[in-house]
């Protein structure tokens, strides 16, 4: 099979898998590689640590599979309706992002990946190494996204397709496969400022910058203290894990179509739990509930801390 023919076979299986789009991006470093260290060195990573080490991996597949040719990058759309109201049976409810209405989105694409790695060892007569990475890896998996031509980088810093919105996990396969690279989507954000302006928090200093350190989803999801600084919690409203302000004003998420992956149905504690009972919930209760489910990345304590702070955002609300 010629390096085309291959392409075209890899782009039909991720197809079959349930995958929307993939694209080819050449192994090598990324092209904002100084970009990146200098966001870390001017403290917008916050207190996620884990993002200063393995630098040179994150910003180079190289590095984390010697030999790689090509990274074959695909997009699974997650997108779906919010079936409830805000305040059900007027008891106060909180919301969570999208993304993790549904099944463990990591477990959910990695088992797609591995599957088109072994179809393609099974018809591919050269021997060949890959990497499937899902979120967890040391890469910049919107860069390649990027570099492959799925998306524009938006000014939100979030990978747009003019189809699919940002609503959209990526999965990445580097492999030592040498495949035709596709080219870069271009910008298309033009001169609107609607993801910027809406930040309930300012977490864009700038267009196509975020200080993660003022992201609710950082807020929520990655800082680990026992409270959040009073200036944040007090515009982080009703958000208990992650945030989707920024997507919901972006006017190419204004028609994406639904996601057809069934493991993506909505589950317990879905788009608006209850705060009352997420606040006293127990550990064996959020570990019950939460099985299979990409929120268990917050633990237990943080969840009750951010369902008492969207408590209080409410009661603070209704006062008003």
């Amino acid at each position: 099979m010629n390096p085309t023919d291959l392409k075209q076979r890899i782009i039909s299986l991720s197809a079959d898998a349930g995958f929307e789009k993939c694209a080819i991006s050449p192994a090598m470093a990324v092209q904002r590689g100084d970009y990146y260290r200098h966001w870390l060195k001017s403290g917008r990573a916050g207190k996620m640590d884990y993002l200063h080490r393995n630098t040179e991996l994150r910003t180079d597949v190289g590095k984390l599979l010697p030999g790689a040719k090509s990274v074959i990058v695909c997009a699974l759309n997650y997108h779906q309706s919010d079936p409830m109201t805000l305040n059900d049976a007027g008891r106060p409810r909180g919301k969570v992002a999208m993304y993790a209405w549904g099944g463990d989105y990591h477990k959910i694409i990695k088992r797609k990946l591995f599957g088109i790695v072994d179809q393609l060892r099974s018809e591919v007569a050269m021997p060949f190494e890959t990497k499937v990475c899902v979120d967890t890896a040391p890469i910049l998996e919107r860069e390649y996204a990027a570099m492959s031509g799925i998306g524009w980088i938006g000014k939100n810093t979030l990978v747009l397709d003019p189809t699919l919105g940002s609503y959209f996990f990526l999965g990445l396969i580097v492999t030592t496969l040498e495949l035709p690279p596709d080219s870069p989507s271009p910008d298309h954000c033009g001169s609107c400022t609607r993801c910027l302006d809406a930040c309930p928090t300012d977490a864009f200093p700038a267009a196509y910058e975020m200080d993660a350190s003022r992201c609710i989803s950082y807020l929520t999801i990655e800082l680990r203290d026992e409270t959040v600084p009073d200036a944040l919690s007090s515009s982080m409203g009703d958000w208990v894990f992650g945030c989707d302000v920024c997507q919901q004003v972006c006017p190419h998420n204004n028609d994406v179509p639904q996601t057809q992956e069934p493991k993506f149905a909505i589950r317990p504690p879905g788009p608006r739990p209850d705060l009352e009972a997420m606040k006293n919930m127990t550990d064996d209760e959020f570990r019950e509930q939460l099985k299979g489910s990409a929120i268990k990345r917050a633990k237990p304590d943080m969840l009750r801390r951010n369902a008492r702070i969207a408590l209080a955002n409410h009661a603070r609300d209704a006062e008003r």
